[in-house]
């Protein structure tokens, strides 16, 4: 396979596309379905995606399909994803449930093309956000072409990798094994690690990597590129994402949150993007609502004279400024709405299913 150019993030200052932000004048509230809401009518899984290939996309000889990432919390399934996309598509954190949504990147080669999909960390669900979760894991897991199984090697394999392990041959896919995190190991200790995965009863290889350094990274693309079926591509090759511009932005906004809070806080907050608009050539206004379930928390996240909430906005504002390449205004405010994570119409506007 070509080299791919190297990967970068926001941190490094390079310009990350994303999708379109509104004309002047225009606006995108936050009654507007997100992707994750509008999939079960016109954003199918991937098994009724047959017909919705791209119609710009090569003919023949090329193969593509829909990737999952499986594996437990904080294995490093989004850090994987952004390093083979080569963009930031899915945010990062040390925090279970980082990853809420089934977010989908997309990996172009010159005769392939990966939908990668960027599952939930599996976990017992505590109600009905983590049942939503948990549900679109193994819905996806049966839906994809191949599967990428990721594990944690400075852990070792769990009761989360057993359970992953048995949905993956109900499912019947390829599947290959990342063994993530080599970084970390001395030599004797990630041969006696590897050797654990066997554990998991999988006919699958093996793929030792660092998903942070990006070691191996392409070896493993073109491992998972050769089990895809023949086929044209389903997105245009431009395209990195399907992410709704106001997910996006949602989204890094929580980033934020989840990187300076602690305990129950993290698991407690869901963010809103309400309103977009451009006032002029050169500012585009965002405003958003950082949900959470306590008065408590609410006081925590705003912290004393706004601190907490200025010191988020402010490190928001400058991941979207990276991104978009153009100046922004973050208005957010914290908002209390108990046990939002158990409220059907709230989950379905927020886009998870």
């Amino acid at each position: 396979m070509p080299a791919r150019e190297p990967q970068y993030g926001p941190e490094d200052g390079v310009e990350l596309p994303i999708p379109e932000p509104p004309k002047p004048g225009e606006r995108l509230t936050g009654d507007e379905p997100s992707a994750a809401a509008r999939r079960s009518t016109d954003e199918p899984t991937a098994a009724d995606t047959t017909d919705l290939r791209s119609p710009g996309a090569p003919e023949s000889g090329t193969r593509s399909g829909f990737v999952a990432l499986a594996g437990r919390p904080n294995v490093g399934k989004s850090t994987l994803v952004n390093a083979i996309v080569g963009r930031k598509v899915a945010i990062v954190s040390d925090k279970p449930q980082t990853t809420r949504r089934a977010i989908r990147g997309v990996c172009t080669g010159p005769d392939y093309q990966l939908v990668l999909v960027d599952l939930p960390g599996v976990q017992r669900p505590r109600d009905l956000l983590t049942e939503r979760m948990q549900g679109r894991v193994e819905t996806e897991l049966r839906e994809c072409d191949a599967a990428l199984f990721v594990v944690n090697l400075e852990e070792g394999i769990g009761p989360g990798d057993r359970w992953i392990a048995e949905a993956l041959r109900k499912a019947n896919v390829p599947v290959i094994i990342v063994a993530n995190k080599v970084d970390r190991l001395n030599k004797s200790k990630l041969i006696t690690a590897l050797n654990e995965t066997n554990e998991l009863g999988l006919d699958a290889e093996v793929f030792p990597i660092s998903a942070r350094y990006g070691d191996q990274v392409d070896a493993l693309v073109d491992h998972v590129s050769a089990l895809l079926p023949e086929g044209p591509f389903y997105f245009d090759t431009r395209d990195s994402s399907d992410q709704r511009l106001e997910v996006h932005l949602a989204e890094l906004v929580r980033e934020q949150v989840l990187r300076r809070t602690f305990q129950e806080v993290p698991h407690s907050v869901e963010v809103e993007v309400t309103d977009i608009e451009r006032r002029d050539d050169e500012l585009l206004i965002v405003s958003a609502a950082i949900w959470v379930e306590t008065d408590s928390q609410q006081g925590i996240l705003i912290g004393k004279g706004g601190d907490m909430v200025k010191r988020i906005g402010r490190a928001a504002r400058k991941e979207i400024e990276l991104e978009m390449d153009e100046h922004i205004h973050l208005d957010l405010t914290v908002r209390v709405r108990k046990n939002w994570r158990r409220e059907d119409r709230l989950l379905d506007r927020l886009g998870i299913e």
